[in-house]
């Protein structure tokens, strides 16, 4: 990972400060790098990140992945919570998680927070799907997507993994379908906290006679 004085940025950059659990957090958005919605904090993840604030986490010890990392705020403050993470996301996206990775981890366990692209449903086999943790916040928009994400979240969800996904169900398409009808028919969840219109779910593996 090239430090912040090796990378040559966008045009078009900008930045957001936010602070969870005492950690201050300044995310830089690479509006000039055409990565559309993956260039903006959008509001599950500030509320996943709140979710965890409030029920004091602590995920030292944990291994965690996140899927559509986009700016990387979530699981940069789940790593300062302890996490090993791999945030994930497309090739075009992995630079600006690696810039807000380099401005917000110290390098002293900057090791805990790595990256690497991940197309749902094509290459999660590539991955150890040894987790403890998978995260995603606001991935649930595009039904098309729908089949390549659940086949993704069943391949690392295992009996000991819990998946936490937060998600606008009012305003993002399908994304009431997916939680209340897609996701239970593959695993167990549960509704464990609402702000507006987002919602956080609980997923864990079905466990056959369970």
């Amino acid at each position: 990972m090239t430090s912040l004085a090796d990378r040559r940025l966008p045009a078009e950059l900008e930045e957001a400060d936010y602070e969870f659990s005492g950690h201050n957090i300044k995310i830089t958005m690479f509006k000039g790098a055409s990565l559309g919605v993956s260039c903006y904090v959008w509001a599950p993840g500030t509320v996943l990140c709140r979710y965890f604030e409030a029920e004091k986490f602590d995920f030292t010890g944990k291994k965690v992945i996140e899927l559509g990392s986009g700016t990387g705020i979530v699981g940069i403050f789940v790593a300062l919570l302890g996490g090993d993470v791999i945030m994930t996301d497309r090739h075009d996206v992995v630079k600006q998680i690696e810039y807000n990775i380099v401005a917000n981890v110290p390098p002293s366990c900057r090791h805990r927070a790595q990256t690497r692209a991940l197309a749902w449903g094509i290459d999660q086999d590539t991955f150890v799907a040894d987790v403890d943790v998978v995260l995603g916040s606001d991935i649930v928009y595009n039904p098309p997507q729908f089949p390549g994400l659940l086949k993704t979240l069943r391949y690392f969800c295992r009996e000991k993994t819990t998946i936490y996904l937060c998600s606008d169900v009012k305003y993002r398409e399908g994304s009431a379908q997916f939680h209340d009808e897609l996701v239970p028919e593959l695993f167990h969840s549960e509704l464990i906290h609402t702000s507006g219109t987002n919602s956080i779910f609980k997923v864990t593996k079905k466990v056959p006679g369970n």
